[in-house]
């Protein structure tokens, strides 16, 4: 069959024959329609990502839409390494397929699945920890799961979104999507005190952070308090991406002065039947057009230009089958 090969780490996948993929007693074979390029498939593919080392050759990809033999389309992942879903056949799992809505445009649901469930999940949680959503703040709101990290906590009722980044294009959709918008300079003492007068005295009962590293630490700074007196806020700091960097400093007197929690949320912190349960549900937003979901779309065969067109901001690079 055709694929998208990658053949190391620092390579760019090419379009080329790789060996059909074996159905197992709780997988079948389904052709494929359409998949996002997400940041976690490009990281789990080349090794970088905690889930999982590098194997090679392999065929990226770690979900798609698929169309299975009676014809339904259905959201799925991958099989067991090197298959990925970047194929035109796809060994898909049993416990990962989920119908599409006939309402529903596959590219879409292949783009907003994965970066839209990164917020959906502790949003979700947060909501039912505390019964309402206060005010939401988004680190890395520009990028596209920040987009819809803004989308999400509006429609899960935040009182107030904020959101932070540094790309204007990607700050004015933020924007557009009701988030109010800060854009960060680098300068961290600059981008703290500019972040503490929009918050203004607001204290976020949650955080999304995408970035990490320097914003995190800008972050710290701004969320920081002093005086001995109870803290009256309970905030809830999700570290979800480290787009920014891999480490980040959070200051002691932080931590003793605030009702702050960091945790993180990703494969392995979430049980799987928690995200497997919310997957139906989002997929029904994006159909119905309650989440929109900008992308662009290349063919299968295409690969090396997409695969370097979804390293640049902007809407979703989506593979489609030629």
């Amino acid at each position: 069959m055709k694929a998208a090969i990658l053949h190391a780490a620092d390579a760019v996948p090419v379009y080329g024959d790789f060996a059909e993929p074996a159905a197992g007693e709780e997988s079948q074979i389904v052709e494929f329609v359409a998949a996002g390029i997400h940041h976690i498939t490009r990281s789990v593919a080349t090794g970088r990502h905690y889930s999982r080392g590098g194997v090679f050759p392999a065929i990226p990809g770690l979900n798609a839409v698929a169309r299975t033999a009676g014809g339904g389309l259905v959201f799925t992942s991958s099989g067991k390494p090197p298959y990925g879903t970047f194929a035109e056949r796809i060994a898909s799992p049993g416990a990962m397929r989920f119908p599409l809505p006939d309402e529903a445009q596959p590219e879409a649901v292949a783009a907003g699945v994965n970066p839209g469930m990164a917020s959906w999940l502790p949003l979700k949680a947060r909501q039912a920890e505390a019964g309402r959503l206060g005010t939401v703040l988004v680190l890395g709101v520009t990028g596209m799961s920040g987009f819809l990290a803004a989308q999400n906590a509006r429609l899960l009722g935040a009182a107030r979104v904020i959101g932070s980044g540094r790309s204007e294009p990607g700050l004015e959709r933020a924007a557009a999507a009701g988030a109010q918008t800060l854009s960060l300079t680098g300068d961290r003492d600059t981008d703290a005190q500019a972040l503490a007068k929009v918050l203004d005295g607001d204290t976020p009962g949650l955080v999304l952070d995408f970035v990490w590293g320097p914003v995190a630490e800008t972050t710290f700074q701004a969320l920081g308090r002093q005086g001995l007196s109870e803290d009256s806020a309970d905030i809830k700091y999700v570290q979800i991406g480290s787009l920014a960097g891999a480490q980040a400093a959070v200051p002691s007197s932080l931590l003793r002065s605030r009702k702050l929690t960091i945790s993180g949320s990703g494969a392995g912190s979430i049980p799987a039947a928690d995200i497997k349960a919310q997957i139906p549900a989002y997929i029904q937003l994006i159909a119905d057009g309650s989440v929109q979901v900008p992308f662009r779309t290349f063919p299968l065969s295409d690969i090396a230009k997409a695969w370097t067109a979804s390293a640049e901001s902007g809407p979703r690079v989506v593979l489609v089958r030629d």
